[in-house]
């Protein structure tokens, strides 16, 4: 018997993200256990949250016309079909980006005690910040961090430049503190393209980080809750021909993910290990996605993806499948496990 029977899947976003959030929420919302659940599916984008499509209780799916699409009420979080009100007593959150990523959304769900599927709006804000994230963990024994510098913007000083690459050397990595998907990152191999990679950078948010170039191998792994325990799912090594795992690398094609990664047993395990104890750590909910760079000196943290990519070609699905799960049954361990919509409540794990 599940605790819940109406879920709004919540996707699109304010960033960059967006079409890649549409992709994710409408997959998700396909593989939720349609014998269960009616699927809701909320489509939110600067502050208009509107029914894209709904999926009842063994039934089949309806798309609405954008015209015809009824708004989301956000006094409840519920919406009026047909002359019927129907209040969602769940949230999956696939909103890559702000505001699903960053807290907000979290935290709205969390003032109306309505239960959803991603970490509480702190845990969420932390870790949304790359550098802020970094700092809970750079004086752990389980992976190292590395090098870098942080710039808000108003900060840029004509010689920065000099400054950034006399601590962190050739190449190094310009990146935006707060976004995702490889959006405003760029790899400086040369002083001349610093000032440019900062612009780019900026272009994405407020606060930027340069950051040490790490030689490795790059890995990934996701973690969640099954009921019981925390589960470590396979790990990926990602190959790409490109500079890094960038967008088109990402999402068009330009890379190999090798699914269990070409990794010993024990290294296996212990990446495994890392990823559990960072989801401790910070106070993980639901399905978590770190990502690694394994290098001859050590296990390095790039980043946590909250809201990390669920389409049928994305990381998790893959490793999903390479578990030997199904992806029904995971979205509804996912769903049936989230801690009661209030920050001060956790996984059972989380008390011993």
């Amino acid at each position: 018997m599940s605790k819940y029977r109406t879920i709004a899947v919540i996707y699109g976003s304010d960033s960059s993200e967006s079409e890649i959030s549409c992709r994710s929420g409408e997959f998700t919302a396909s593989r939720i256990d349609g014998t269960e659940y009616d699927v809701y599916e909320i489509f939110a984008r600067f502050g208009q949250w509107t029914l894209a499509a709904y999926r009842r209780k063994n039934s089949v799916r309806n798309i609405l016309p954008e015209g015809e699409r009824p708004a989301i009420d956000k006094t409840d979080f519920s919406v009026t079909v047909g002359g019927e009100k129907v209040k969602f007593d769940f949230a999956y959150i696939m909103q890559h980006g702000t505001p699903g990523e960053n807290g907000l959304m979290q935290g709205y769900l969390e003032m109306l005690g309505i239960p959803f599927s991603s970490c509480s709006s702190f845990v969420s804000a932390i870790t949304f910040d790359k550098f802020t994230c970094k700092n809970y963990l750079r004086n752990v024994d389980y992976v190292k961090c590395a090098d870098d510098v942080f710039i808000r913007q108003g900060e840029v000083t004509p010689d920065l430049s000099e400054k950034v690459i006399s601590k962190l050397g050739l190449p190094l990595f310009v990146k935006p503190t707060d976004g995702g998907s490889s959006f405003g990152v760029v790899k400086v191999k040369a002083a001349e393209d610093f000032d440019d990679a900062v612009r780019e950078a900026f272009s994405e948010g407020k606060m930027i980080l340069a950051e040490k170039y790490i030689k490795g191998r790059e890995i990934t792994d996701a973690v969640y809750f099954n009921g019981h325990e925390f589960v470590a799912l396979p790990v990926i090594e990602i190959v790409t021909d490109h500079e890094f795992f960038d967008y088109d690398a990402k999402y068009n094609g330009f890379s190999e993910e090798i699914c269990p990664a070409p990794i010993s047993a024990e290294l296996t395990a212990r990446v495994q290990e890392a990823s559990k104890k960072i989801y401790r750590r910070l106070g993980c909910s639901g399905v978590v996605r770190v990502d690694y760079i394994l290098s001859d000196d050590g296990l390095y943290f790039l980043e946590v993806n909250t809201i990390p990519g669920m389409t049928s070609a994305s990381l998790v699905p893959k490793m999903v499948r390479t578990a030997g799960l199904d992806m029904t049954d995971f979205l509804t361990e996912i769903i049936e496990n989230s801690p009661a919509g209030h920050p001060g409540q956790c996984h059972p794990e989380r008390t011993k």
